[in-house]
This record gives C-alpha cells, sequence and structure tokens, in this order.
C-alpha cells in the first residue's frame, strides 16, 4: 500500500451510504486513482494517521463526525484537500463549506464526469502550490548561498552567528569562530587570471567543508575570506580544526598554467565568544586574529 502511494494520487472517500462509496471507490480507481474508504468522519481520521491522503471527498450529513467537523480538522491537523458532498439542501452552501477550508463543493446526485473535473482541478491546485513551494524555498536558498562556492554568505552567517550566540547562551557551551583569509590572493589573480584565482577559492570551499563536522557551519565571507562558526567547541578545540585547514591547503597543488606548479597559503584568525558580548564585538575580535596572522608572515593562526 505504501509503495503505491508514492507513485498515485491517494483519493479517501468518506460516507456512511455503502453504495455511494463503492461506486465512487470502482470509478475513481479505473480512472487511475488509489483510492480508500470510511464510512464515517472518525474512521476517516485513523486513515489520515495513518497514510498519506491527496484529497478526501467526503459527504456533509454522517452520523456522529459531520463533513464540517471533519474538514475542519483535516485543514488543521493534515495536509489533505477536501472535496464536501451534499444533497441539495437549505441548511448548507457553499460559503459554509469553503470557510471550513474545503477546496470544492459538489451536490448529490453525483455525476461522475463532474466529480472527475472537480478532483482533477484540486490535484492540479495542489501541484501548483508544490512548485511555488518549491520555487520560493529555491529563491531562499540563492538569497543565502555564495554562487561560485556554494557556501552560505555573509548575510546568512550573521543570522546564523546570532542563533548559535543564543543557543550558546542558553545552554552555556563554548562557541568559537574562525575568520580565514588567502594569502598574496590579488598577486595571484593578477598572474594567472581570475578563472584560475575562482578555481582556488572552491578548492578552499572544500578543504574547509571536509575539516567539519556535521554541526560547523562554513561561510564565504566577502572576496577571499571565509569564516567558519564552531559550536560547542572551545579555542583550543578550534585551532586544532584551524590547523587542520591549513596544512591541507598548503599541501595542495595549484597549476594555474602548464609547467607552473604554485602553493596556496592561508592566515587564520580565532577567537572564543564571551557570554553576553554582541555579535559584532566576536566579529572584530576573529578579524583582528587574522590579521595577527598576516603581520606574523602569513600562513599561521592566531588566536584572540
Amino acid at each position: 500500500m505504501n509503495e503505491i502511494n508514492k507513485y498515485m494520487n491517494h483519493i479517501l472517500i468518506v460516507d456512511d451510504d455503502l453504495g455511494i462509496v463503492t461506486a465512487l471507490k470502482e470509478f475513481l480507481y479505473l480512472s487511475g486513482y488509489y483510492v480508500s474508504v470510511a464510512l464515517s468522519g472518525e474512521e476517516a481520521i485513523k486513515i489520515l494517521k495513518k497514510q498519506d491522503v491527496t484529497v478526501v471527498i467526503t459527504d456533509i450529513l454522517m452520523p456522529g463526525m459531520d463533513g464540517l467537523e471533519l474538514t475542519d480538522i483535516i485543514k488543521k491537523d493534515f495536509k489533505a484537500c477536501v472535496i464536501v458532498m451534499t444533497a441539495f439542501c437549505e441548511d448548507y452552501n457553499y460559503v459554509d463549506v469553503i470557510s471550513k477550508g474545503a477546496s470544492d463543493f459538489i451536490f448529490k446526485p453525483i455525476r461522475f464526469d463532474e466529480l472527475l473535473l472537480r478532483l482533477k482541478r484540486v490535484l492540479n491546485e495542489i501541484q501548483q502550490d508544490k512548485t511555488q513551494l518549491k520555487m520560493i524555498r529555491t529563491l531562499k536558498r540563492l538569497a543565502i548561498t555564495d554562487g561560485l562556492t556554494g557556501l552560505y554568505n555573509s548575510r546568512h552567517f550573521y543570522e546564523q552567528l546570532k542563533k548559535e550566540i543564543d543557543r550558546t547562551k542558553r545552554y552555556r557551551h563554548a562557541l568559537s569562530l574562525l575568520l580565514l583569509d588567502i594569502d598574496h590572493f590579488k598577486n595571484y589573480n593578477d598572474s594567472y587570471g581570475h578563472l584560475e584565482g575562482d578555481r582556488v577559492l572552491v578548492i578552499l570551499c572544500e578543504t574547509i567543508i571536509k575539516s567539519l563536522r556535521k554541526m560547523d557551519t562554513a561561510y564565504r565571507y566577502g572576496g577571499e575570506e571565509f569564516t567558519v562558526i564552531l559550536p560547542e567547541t572551545s579555542r583550543k578545540e578550534a585551532f586544532v580544526v584551524a590547523e587542520r585547514i591549513r596544512e591541507s591547503l598548503k599541501s595542495t597543488n595549484f597549476e594555474p598554467v602548464s609547467g607552473v606548479s604554485c602553493k596556496i597559503t592561508i592566515s587564520i584568525g580565532i577567537t572564543e565568544y564571551i557570554l553576553e558580548e554582541d555579535s559584532s564585538v566576536l566579529v572584530k575580535r576573529a578579524d583582528e586574529a587574522m590579521y595577527r596572522s598576516k603581520e606574523n608572515g602569513r600562513n599561521t593562526i592566531s588566536v584572540l
């Protein structure tokens, strides 16, 4: 059953009339849908808790839980859309049904061709919503990601740093920050071109990622600068991570042009968060530590 749900839309028919349930189930099954049935709202809830249902088609008048109550519960607790069925009567109208969150409304006696059209329309709306949600997620990801390296950008860095600082305050865990800068990167770019410079940035990015744990996060801070947030990590522990990155990059051979072999080094600054200080102070201290590494001859690590 679960295997079927992966590939087909799952329709749940809810009605206390066994004849209607049987007829609708057969028609929708022949139309290419996977169909479940329930003879009451309570039974429908049990199915919804156990299985992924795409659309619920429910009668409005049923003993116990009626169709509007069921619709209300579905919209609050489940992801399925709802089509409500009812006989012509003055007790319920389109506004009542839609206000409860139903996607559509159809009168009995059910015309199969009309039901199929309404079902397809609801399914099409579901697909459009999924596509739109996917686009929104993609745009959000692009907004916080560096296009060249695939790392998060500085905008997301500050957002995440604030979250990690809040977590550190709450649990009193250590939190360290690395700031890395490629040594003599402008000279390398001027000598071999920006494409080769980009290659260095990408390889450094890969080197950083390979050196981190799952809880750590790396960012392209700007230009040839990168930052790494290390939760639950002291300065001493952060130094081990920084040395691993520095040594790994130093041992990498670059060949920007045929027959020319180059070594790339980085200067790294490390600092540990001090409780109650502002994030800007933490970043500034990491920056100062990195510049101390530059002043000390580059290809080194400084801790402040």
